[in-house]
């Protein structure tokens, strides 16, 4: 029953409409030099090497939502973040690619010079309004304007929420899992345990719904990189909406998400474990992380590790989900 409930899932997922916008499928390996100097058996997963922009974990959520906005004929894609959003750049990339229109409203704090991200969407000729609150609500009746007045000139916008983390988008991290698991089968390795950044909770929601899919007996450990006290509520209900459009009856509560704090003094804000993380993966693997994701989720695994966190010999896959921009953009002491 259970193969055939996922063999069912697959092919309602392959039939949900979709617009191929990055490299698949990017890189799963063992991070030898890692494994060596902490005693863990370490993988990790190359969403930062996915080809559009500077890649980055946000290309698999727009390849289903811009299809969706592309089959509704829309021809303005409005969406949302913080002044650095590695999401909100790449999405310009991806509506150059297609012929639309990137209107990005972003709020007016941490870094708004010409740097990173920023720069990025300048050379992306992008459209950016800056909203100086941290109010969402505010930044929610910014765009509703912008949407009005763009209909007004006869325009067609499709609004995408921050990180494109709505059940839609999370699809492709679904799809995601189905692809690292045929990696790891590939290479003959056992995957025990997943760890990844969580913001707006769509990275997290798309592994959890994948394993459960695949009936794995994998756990999927959030590391909270923002101060949203709502994440397991928020994660929750993006994976059962995620079944739902699979026409699965699976359910996961609130309690079985699995989502570990370390912002430290608060998103986007350099953290010095997270800054340590960034040097020794960096010096290690040659890989480079990033101050706001996945430097602080790579210094949480590895906090959780001197914990007793993880089990002996467990087999660890940390998902790298971009965001390289940051290091050019935000001020930290290497």
């Amino acid at each position: 029953m259970r193969r055939k409930e996922e063999a069912s899932a697959m092919k309602i997922l392959e039939s949900i409409p979709k617009i191929s916008l990055g490299c698949y499928p990017t890189p799963f390996y063992k991070m030898k030099n890692l494994s060596k100097k902490t005693g863990l058996n370490l993988f990790i997963k190359r969403e930062d090497l996915s080809g559009l922009g500077l890649g980055g974990n946000k290309i698999r959520k727009l390849e289903y939502l811009l299809a969706d906005a592309k089959q509704k004929k829309c021809d303005v894609i409005i969406t949302t973040g913080a002044a650095q959003s590695n999401h909100a750049m790449l999405t310009a990339a991806a509506c150059r690619v297609l012929n639309l229109e990137p209107i990005l409203v972003l709020k007016e704090r941490g870094v708004t010079s010409l740097k990173g991200n920023l720069l990025l969407s300048k050379i992306l000729d992008s459209e950016v309004h800056f909203v100086d609150t941290d109010d969402n609500e505010i930044v929610n009746a910014k765009i509703d304007l912008i949407m009005k007045q763009l209909e007004f000139r006869g325009k067609k916008p499709y609004f995408i929420p921050t990180g494109g983390s709505v059940p839609l988008g999370v699809l492709g991290y679904v799809s995601a899992v189905f692809e690292m698991f045929n990696q790891a089968e590939h290479d003959d390795v056992r995957i025990d345990h997943i760890v990844c950044a969580t913001g707006s909770g769509g990275i997290q929601a798309g592994l959890i719904a994948g394993v459960e899919l695949l009936d794995k007996s994998v756990k999927v450990t959030g590391i909270n990189i923002s101060s949203n006290k709502e994440l397991p509520k928020i994660v929750a209900n993006l994976s059962n909406g995620a079944f739902g459009l699979l026409s699965s009856d699976k359910n996961i509560t609130k309690e079985e998400i699995i989502v570990r704090n370390y912002v430290g003094e608060g998103y986007a804000i350099p953290s010095k474990e997270g800054t340590e993380a960034i040097k020794l993966v960096a010096r290690s693997e040659g890989i480079m992380l990033d101050h706001v994701y996945t430097g602080k989720a790579f210094a949480g695994l590895l906090s959780l590790s001197e914990q007793g966190y993880f089990e002996k010999d467990e087999n660890i896959l940390f998902i790298h989900t971009g965001g390289v921009p940051a290091l050019f953009a935000i001020d930290a002491k290497f």
